[in-house]
């Protein structure tokens, strides 16, 4: 059953002296618990590891994203299931989901030493410590290579990300990630309510598919940059990320740190480069002040 992310509902639309009786269309926020169940055959245990409160849909690259990204699993092939809690839990059962690890995988079950309950806001609420955070990409950061892309390549992936945002066309309350090729094509969409969120489910998605490292894709942010995506796309090998909105100054520390080409405000054929501008082919011609 294809899950639901849209919630209509009746509403009053004012409009200075007059109001209308209509109906708004309404991002579905939920809960989603993740499970950890991992051990060996005759000793398997079940851990909750966070709860976020997301948009429902690609719940399975959800969990999987969040516990790569999360430095708790390594790579694929240390799953063997990714699914609903149809068994043990008798209600909510949709809003409870269980990854399965093979036997000899062993979690790496530190970094989510945090609180239990996430929002759809903040990726790294509640963590314990910012080491915590900085959690240690599989793919080691590349001093040198051979990526550089056009600057007018950047211009056209706003519009194209838009005209894939199917639920935001109709709320206009998510997020979105997604990725492109080098050479400006779509590849991949996820939405979500929170922004870690759609980020989660495109690199699960791609964990899936055994695409990783993403070292040659672009990723593009619908709204701001802000630390815990940098920290999400360095674990996903990701060198280029442009957001339409603004990076924080941690991200963009961190984005130096990890040799990550910055991007911000990308919008109306303009942007701000903030690290690693050696990828991006710049225009011919500098204003100076």
């Amino acid at each position: 059953m294809a899950a639901v992310s849209i919630k209509k509902i009746p509403i009053k639309k004012v409009n200075y002296l007059e109001f209308t009786d209509t109906t708004d269309a309404l991002a579905i926020e939920e809960p989603l618990e993740i499970r950890l169940e991992y051990g060996p055959e005759k000793d398997r245990k079940v851990q909750n590891v966070s709860v976020t409160m997301r948009t429902p849909g690609n719940d399975a690259e959800l969990a999987t994203g969040f516990l790569f990204t999360e430095g708790v699993i390594k790579s694929q092939v240390e799953i063997a299931n990714a699914d609903y809690c149809f068994i043990a839990c008798a209600e909510n059962k949709e809003n409870v989901i269980q990854i399965s690890l093979v036997p000899d995988a062993i979690p790496n079950l530190h970094n989510t030493e945090r609180n239990f309950y996430t929002t759809s806001s903040c990726g790294v609420c509640g963590k314990g410590s910012i080491n915590a955070i900085r959690t240690v990409s599989t793919f080691t950061p590349k001093k040198s290579d051979q990526i550089v892309i056009n600057a007018e390549l950047l211009y056209d992936l706003p519009v194209v990300l838009q005209q894939h945002q199917a639920v935001f066309a109709d709320t206009g309350a998510l997020h979105a990630s997604a990725l492109f090729n080098l050479k400006g094509e779509l590849q991949l969409v996820r939405e979500d309510v929170g922004r870690h969120n759609a980020l989660d489910k495109l690199i699960g998605a791609s964990l899936n598919n055994d695409q990783l490292p993403l070292d040659n894709s672009i990723l593009l942010l619908s709204g701001r940059a802000s630390f815990e995506l940098i920290q999400k796309a360095a674990m996903a090998g990701i060198q280029i990320v442009a957001s339409v909105g603004a990076p924080s100054s941690l991200a963009v520390e961190l984005a130096e740190e990890f040799n990550i080409t910055l991007i911000g405000f990308l919008r109306n054929n303009r942007f701000n480069i903030y690290t690693a501008a050696h990828r991006i082919l710049l225009p011919a011609y500098e204003v100076t002040n």
